[in-house]
């Protein structure tokens, strides 16, 4: 149903298990792809899975010279960018009565700041050419909130706002702006957890398990195609049912 031939993607933090999956499910519907990370091997061992559609450009978003080589790169390497997908994100947990300025300002940088920087720069030749995918991976903790994720949650609820805002300053250049709000996904984050919380956190999922990076692929393709050109500012929870809006 959905064909993305001759669309062209460039997605940010593709060196996580969320990021590979979106980068290998944009391929698969006829994207060619640009995906951006910090660790260069995780890149060079996806690009070698996913063929000549996809291209590397290494970025470490907290360092703003890198955001504008990254757009700069991506352009050149792909011709324009018609999907764009802010899927970066870093943690850096405590309680809030412990949680320093650095950890503050490190997640809201990479989380929220960098997304700001990327799309200042992409979003004109969108405007330019009158056609746009944009997805902003934002989180459920965006919405509900987390216990030692003061900086997190803020970052991510800071990303739906940006969103709504944004989407309606450029709908009529035919550009949606979407998010995805995932809950518990399985990556090497959610991999850290001791067995007693990760069944704590099944227990409380009416869906009875922890979502997968597949669970959220088949809604950034419908997000990035055609098909949904009369949906904008809208926030998609994808999480077993954990929480309903």
């Amino acid at each position: 149903m959905f064909n993305l031939e001759g669309r062209k993607a460039l997605i940010t933090g593709a060196s996580g298990g969320i990021g590979k999956e979106i980068a290998k499910v944009l391929i698969e519907h006829n994207a060619e792809v640009c995906i951006s990370g910090r660790n260069i091997e995780e890149l060079n061992a996806l690009k070698e899975s996913l063929g000549k559609k996809c291209f590397i450009v290494a970025c470490d978003l907290s360092k703003k010279e890198e955001i504008v080589e990254l757009v700069k790169k991506s352009d050149d390497l792909l011709g324009h960018i018609d999907i764009l997908i802010n899927n970066a994100g870093i943690t850096k947990d405590n309680i809030f009565l412990r949680m320093s300025e650095n950890e503050w300002k490190d997640v809201l940088s990479v989380n929220l700041n960098s997304t700001f920087s990327i799309l200042k720069l992409i979003t004109k030749g969108m405007v330019k050419r009158k056609y746009g995918r944009i997805i902003n991976i934002s989180s459920i903790v965006g919405v509900t909130g987390g216990i030692g994720q003061v900086n997190y949650s803020a970052s991510k609820a800071g990303l739906i706002g940006l969103t709504k805002s944004l989407s309606q300053e450029i709908a009529t250049r035919n550009i949606t702006v979407n998010c995805i709000a995932p809950g518990f996904i399985e990556t090497p984050m959610t991999e850290k957890l001791d067995l007693k919380r990760k069944d704590a956190i099944i227990s409380s999922i009416p869906m009875n398990r922890i979502g997968t990076p597949k669970d959220l692929s088949s809604a950034i393709i419908f997000l990035a195609s055609q098909e949904s050109s009369y949906i904008t500012g809208q926030t998609l929870h994808i999480n077993g049912g954990l929480y309903m809006n």
